[in-house]
């Protein structure tokens, strides 16, 4: 009830926040750090419920790479145990009088090649097995390298919002008052127009004795801007009119509470509009410090420099 007391119930809450009100059906935050959703699906096979094209899309650079390594070791592999397990003696160019081991790799340098359909010639098979099961590898060759050459094509081609947050957000002087400040930068060599914000407050907060998930929009000092080149901070004015307004450092502490922001811009070099998303929980929000500045002219005076590495650079101040 005390922090029922502290909002300011001329705030009007967010009816479209996308998140239900009932606290004891949510465990954790509502938006993970990197902007995906905190939620795990169940109830469904696995194979039913995951993309495995969107999967192979998102999943990390040494991830996706690592994952196409282990396939074509693996595959090959089990060719080269089938084409063992028909006999060796039908794949010319194998002396039988070599050892085990030995045959067995000469069996699976002749299924990568096989797969890639290279076909260096100084092994061929012979007999109507090994030649079906080598036909069968080519045609499963060129299909998985269809495959993963899309899968190239989907990584390098999808949209995306080269953005970075900064790690905390702030509770910082603004005017005569206060105001809450989040950072972002774009770190690619993209050029955004047109971007575009919102904030909104999630907190769970006791209602009629029932927990419940409250979500306020946080107006900001600028909500829009015509292009995103330098470091854009998203300023929260906390005036009285905000449901952070009578917050202090210990409240932000206490009190379970989530910002989720919301970021899309034009792309000019895909020609679409991408997005970002992240959140704040109250605990990563930092009370009492500002932003350093991160760009600055060059020493001739003809560009702006501007320092990727300065994003999370804060220093304290007092109110």
């Amino acid at each position: 009830m005390a922090l029922l007391r502290k909002i300011n119930h001329n705030v009007q809450t967010d009816e479209n926040s996308g998140f239900g009100a009932n606290a004891n059906s949510y465990g954790g935050r509502f938006v993970n750090k990197n902007g995906t959703p905190n939620i795990e699906k169940r109830g469904m096979h696995l194979l039913r419920r995951i993309s495995w094209y969107h999967t192979m899309i998102d999943m990390p650079n040494w991830k996706f790479m690592l994952i196409l390594f282990v396939f074509y070791i693996v595959i090959n592999f089990v060719f080269a145990v089938l084409y063992y397990a028909i006999g060796i003696e039908h794949l010319h160019g194998i002396a039988q009088s070599q050892s085990i081991l030995t045959q067995f790799g000469q069996a699976y340098f002749f299924s990568a090649q096989t797969f890639t359909t290279v076909g260096y010639g100084h092994i061929s098979p012979t007999g109507f097995l090994t030649s079906a099961l080598s036909s069968a590898e080519a045609l499963i060759g060129l299909l998985s390298f269809a495959i993963a050459t899309g899968l190239f094509f989907g990584r390098f081609s999808k949209p995306t919002a080269f953005l970075k947050f900064s790690h905390h957000a702030l509770i910082s002087p603004y005017g005569k008052g206060k105001g809450l400040m989040i950072r972002l930068v774009p770190f690619k060599n993209t050029n955004f127009t047109d971007a575009k914000a919102k904030v909104t407050l999630g907190m769970t907060i006791e209602e009629n004795g029932k927990m419940t998930n409250k979500f306020y929009n946080l107006e900001l000092e600028l909500d829009r801007i015509n292009a995103l080149s330098l470091s854009w901070t998203l300023v929260h004015p906390i005036t009285e009119n905000s449901p952070l307004y009578n917050f202090t450092e210990e409240d932000f502490n206490k009190i379970h509470g989530e910002i989720l922001v919301f970021i899309s811009t034009f792309d000019d070099m895909f020609s679409n509009t991408v997005a970002a998303r992240t959140s704040y929980t109250f605990k990563e929000i930092i009370y009492g410090a500002k932003f350093k500045t991160m760009y600055n002219p060059s020493k001739d005076g003809s560009r702006t420099i501007l320092h990727l590495d300065l994003l999370n650079s804060i220093e304290p101040v007092t109110f």
